[in-house]
């Protein structure tokens, strides 16, 4: 029998990455998350459920023994396949003003991903992080991070970081993410193919998925609304408002009794609002202008509707508050459930998330969308097995 390979997943989450190691078949030996919600959710699914030998520590990175963590979970030194992780990126964000989030302490996380790296030393690494990760301002963390990497002895596949989007790997969201990938310098090959090829694509046999994907099909007059504001909104011809409602694929209904069907509770003005907000409405088509509105004419995301015939917006940690970004239900008069933005990270709906709604978003949202880690570890996985041939 084929020994699997092994893994472990630093600021793991809720588990998106550890899933999709599970998934492809690879052994997750240890998960490390601060969060305890977090942890709870990871454990609960993970290692409770899905039977994964996983040793989960809900503790500080900063504080971790990490020479223990060798004896714990009985690996030696360099025989690790593939170190996962995404350090949390706020400091990085793109939605930081001007040099807001430089000196962010979550920043220093990244070289402490490292020191994990320096001693566990494995044959590979794939961290995750927001594009704002390569922008000058933040220069210093990655440069440091690149050349700690080539002091100890690992090549970046690819030479630099790679943006990779979650819906060219069959994620229905336009979610664009910084990816780092290593090899150990005697691991590495001259013939690596990286980043893996797009499983979805723009069009054709495997087109993006839409956020339609995510919801459950509505009735005939939300149908034929879509139709008229698809003419109305985008000029759409009827024959090809017809044919883009027609190709929308819908999910499945969710179960009532899901702890995931779960949406924010509105005030009755903001629920006029919804009211008044039209299928593929935006936050100006709504009536309501807040005073913070009326000389700025951005962020028109904000309490619009989804629109279910493309990707969804990214789904952050607020990712149930209309208040966020493009959070409102496609149709209905609330914001979206937290099993919808599940659904839209590609988590089955088997998957539970703990804590309140205000955790579980946060979960959601952090995490790395489980189709497309797939894809990315599977690949990995196929490199590696191909070394040990």
């Amino acid at each position: 029998m084929v020994q699997k390979l092994t893994a472990i997943d630093l600021f793991s989450g809720a588990g998106g990455f550890s899933l999709a190691a599970h998934n492809a078949g690879v052994d997750v030996l240890a998960a490390i998350e601060f969060d305890r919600h977090a942890a709870e959710t990871y454990k609960n699914n993970l290692v409770d459920r899905l039977d994964a030998k996983t040793q989960v520590y809900a503790k500080d990175i900063t504080e971790f023994d990490i020479d223990s963590l060798l004896n714990d979970i009985g690996i030696r030194k360099g025989n690790l396949d593939i170190l996962l992780g995404g350090p949390p990126c706020q400091g990085f964000s793109s939605h930081r003003i001007n040099d807001s989030g430089k000196d962010d302490p979550r920043n220093a996380l990244l070289i402490r991903y490292f020191d994990f790296v320096e001693h566990l030393k494995p044959k590979s690494f794939l961290v995750e992080n927001v594009p704002g990760l390569l922008w000058p301002r933040h220069e210093k963390y990655l440069k440091d991070f690149l050349n700690l990497s080539k002091k100890h002895g690992y090549t970046i596949v690819a030479g630099e970081p790679l943006i990779l989007n979650a819906r060219d790997y069959g994620v229905p969201q336009n979610r664009r993410r910084a990816f780092i990938f290593a090899f150990r310098d005697d691991v590495m090959q001259e013939d690596i193919d990286w980043p893996p090829s797009p499983t979805h694509h723009k069009s054709g046999d495997s087109p993006w998925l839409t956020a339609s994907s995510a919801f459950e099909k509505p009735n005939k007059v939300v149908l034929d609304t879509f139709r008229k504001r698809l003419e109305e909104k985008f000029g759409h011809s009827k024959e090809e408002s017809n044919q883009v409602v027609a190709s929308l694929k819908w999910g499945k209904n969710i179960d009532p009794q899901d702890s995931c069907n779960l949406s924010m509770t509105h005030s009755k003005t903001l629920t006029r609002v919804f009211e008044n907000t039209p299928l593929l409405g935006d936050r100006d088509e709504s009536g309501r202008e807040l005073d913070c509105h009326k000389n700025y004419k951005g962020h028109k995301d904000v309490y619009g509707r989804i629109y279910p015939h493309i990707q969804a917006n990214t789904i952050t940690a607020g990712c149930n508050n209309p208040s966020k970004g493009r959070f409102v239900h496609p149709w209905l008069n609330h914001g979206i459930t937290l099993r919808h933005a599940a659904r839209l990270q590609t988590f089955p709906d088997d998957y539970i998330f703990t804590g309140g709604s205000i955790a579980m978003a946060k979960q959601i949202g952090n995490a790395v969308p489980v189709a497309m880690a797939q894809v990315l570890i599977n690949h990995i996985k196929l490199i590696l097995e191909k070394k040990m041939d």
